[in-house]
């Protein structure tokens, strides 16, 4: 379930004084199974670049392809694109609609056209999926937590069983205890539902934790499309566009430079807490 993008281009309010190229030339490939991570300062063109994965917009000029056919040739079926690619936005209260969470849940199985019965059966599956516990189940939506209007938004996705899930700030303004609570249910989905997982985020420091790729946007291009420990490396080339490295990536460069005997290339807690255990280990 790969998507590839080839020379995309989008134009906001072409021909007109306020026109402004916000993606240009994109070349990507996302194979199925990937959790891949998306980094860029405001304005970098990060939240619409994966508002074209499912068609909600369509590119100036390119093409992008979903297991190898064109979503922009005519009579391509967006709706049945839209179950494949789902899309969860930064603000769950944009995917909320219905009276109770298990309904809410349902709208999506509903307008795949089936039955009563079926959706219920999917929602129950994607809510448990998502962590939310049984008893908000007859709850408002709205009435939740952030974390969980955020799990309710997540489950209403994973109803229509798609094979990408692209995430938009999934975690913000959430506590470091919901943060962690929310990527820690998204890194299972991607091991357990064989999903490919597309996340936007701010944090360094998730998207190190859980990416296996990072491609880092800037000004509508891709500045870098590599391994986290790639991209971070250039640090300093990525302060000089509003962005940072996690914050180990720092410390352990202090350390090096101070003459401490460690690797620099650790991007979590973990790796830079291993490579500080070697390092006393070999003096």
């Amino acid at each position: 379930m790969s998507i590839k993008i080839e020379h995309l281009n989008y134009v906001y309010s072409e021909g007109t004084a306020y026109e402004k190229h916000a993606l240009k030339d994109i070349c990507l490939e996302i194979p199925h199974g990937e959790f891949v991570g998306i980094i860029g300062h405001t304005g970098s063109g990060k939240s619409t670049l994966i508002q074209h994965l499912n068609g909600l917009i369509k590119g100036t000029s390119g093409a992008i392809y979903y297991n190898g056919e064109n979503i922009y040739q005519d009579g391509y079926d967006m709706r049945a694109l839209r179950s494949q690619v789902g899309l969860v936005f930064q603000y769950p209260e944009h995917q909320l609609f219905e009276i109770d969470v298990l309904t809410d849940v349902c709208f999506g199985p509903k307008n795949q056209g089936l039955s009563q019965q079926e959706c219920e059966a999917r929602a129950l599956e994607a809510l448990k999926l998502v962590g939310l516990k049984e008893k908000y189940y007859k709850s408002s939506p709205f009435e939740l937590s952030g974390g969980q209007k955020r799990r309710v938004a997540i489950a209403g996705v994973l109803a229509m069983r798609p094979k990408v899930l692209v995430l938009d700030e999934p975690t913000a303004g959430l506590d470091p205890k919901g943060r962690d609570e929310i990527l820690d249910q998204i890194a299972y989905l991607h091991k357990e539902s064989d999903l490919t997982v597309i996340l936007v985020s701010h944090s360094m420091e998730d998207i190190a934790r859980y990416a296996d790729r990072l491609i880092v946007m800037n000004s509508g291009e891709v500045m870098y499309n590599d391994t986290p420990k790639n991209v971070f490396a250039h640090y300093q080339e990525l302060e000089k566009v509003g962005l940072a490295a996690p914050q180990v990536t720092y410390i352990m460069h202090d350390l090096k430079m101070k003459g401490f005997p460690v690797g620099v290339t650790a991007t979590t807690v973990e790796e830079a807490a291993d490579e500080i255990m070697h390092a006393l280990g070999r003096q």
